[in-house]
């Protein structure tokens, strides 16, 4: 990953630095669950897009700062709520806010990040459009959170549902990195849009890559456990495809719809949805989104960032983490 953002390195890392003194809070305890989760890690995938979109028009570092730390602590705050959510223990393989200080402390700690990051989008007073965009945004977020939870186990549900959930859980942050990065640094709609649609569909082909994965990655490079949407009852692609074309269908309902499954029977429902072709169908859509992403860059003009955002869009389809 950071072969492909060897452009933007310096300032990528002049980004960390920033998210490490953004975090640090005068409360120990709130302090020590934000740098916790700061020094977690992450691919730093939204801040690395709003610095290369930033690229196509008047790049300036200081323009793209706050926004870049605030696209960050966004997905940040999602995570530490997510975790609490989810009963998560681990995550990339270290031990989750929820697991080392429980549930209140979580919450609050994504709430500080949360806030922390209107802060800083609070330094574009003269470019309203980042604030529209970001406080839809976060509202759609909540809108597929809750979708999400409310659809659990519910096995009849369309592409379409999946494709709504996915688009405002995940797609639509990334689709606003890629455009606001331009949008901070002056471009015009006929720059900013096309990266923006381009994000969008990266953003769905990203997703759709993270719930295969749930069902075929090595735990170890996956940081997690597989089969934790199954355990939690979501309904992903490669679930829809199998519950419409498996031929042990009536086991796979009951298994997606039983709320205590073992181990055991996690397993036996990844079997069933490897062996019908829902992995390859999945990867055969991630295949269309990169392929729709690609083209958007054609409506833009040749720099090195051009290429970048390429090499993502490969990235996102052939990742293994």
């Amino acid at each position: 990953m950071l072969d492909i953002f060897k452009d933007i390195k310096k300032d990528l890392q002049a980004v960390e630095e920033e998210l490490a003194r953004v975090v640090q809070h005068q409360n120990p305890l709130l302090n020590k669950t934000s740098s916790h989760l700061l020094n977690a890690g992450g691919k730093r995938l939204r801040p690395a897009f709003a610095l290369l979109s930033g690229k196509f028009y008047n790049y300036r570092l200081e323009s793209i700062m706050p926004l870049a730390v605030a696209l960050e602590l966004i997905h940040m705050a999602t995570l530490v709520h997510d975790d609490v959510v989810d009963s998560a223990l681990t995550r990339r393989g270290i031990p989750t806010v929820k697991s080392n200080w429980g549930n209140k402390i979580s919450v609050h700690t994504g709430d500080l990040l949360f806030g922390k990051s209107l802060v800083m989008i609070s330094k574009y007073e003269d470019i309203p459009l980042i604030a529209k965009v970001l406080s839809k945004t976060s509202v759609k977020m909540c809108e597929g959170e809750i979708q999400q939870i409310s659809s659990a186990y519910k096995s009849k549900q369309s592409i379409k549902d999946y494709l709504y959930r996915i688009e405002r859980k995940t797609a639509l942050l990334i689709a606003a990195s890629c455009q606001l990065g331009a949008v901070a640094c002056g471009a015009p709609r006929e720059i900013y849009m096309p990266l923006r649609r381009y994000g969008y569909k990266i953003g769905i082909a990203f997703q759709i890559i993270d719930d295969i994965l749930d069902m075929i990655a090595d735990p170890k490079e996956l940081g997690k456990p597989i089969g934790g949407d199954l355990r939690q009852g979501i309904i992903t692609l490669p679930v829809i495809y199998a519950l419409r074309n498996s031929p042990q269908r009536e086991r796979l309902i009951k298994l997606v719809e039983n709320k205590n499954k073992t181990g055991a029977e996690v397993h036996q429902a990844i079997e069933l949805i490897r062996a019908c072709g829902a992995i390859e169908y999945s990867n055969a859509v991630v295949d269309r989104y990169v392929n729709k992403a690609k083209a958007e860059l054609h409506h833009l003009p040749d720099i090195p960032a051009k290429q970048t955002l390429f090499t993502i869009a490969d990235f996102v389809k052939y990742r293994n983490f």
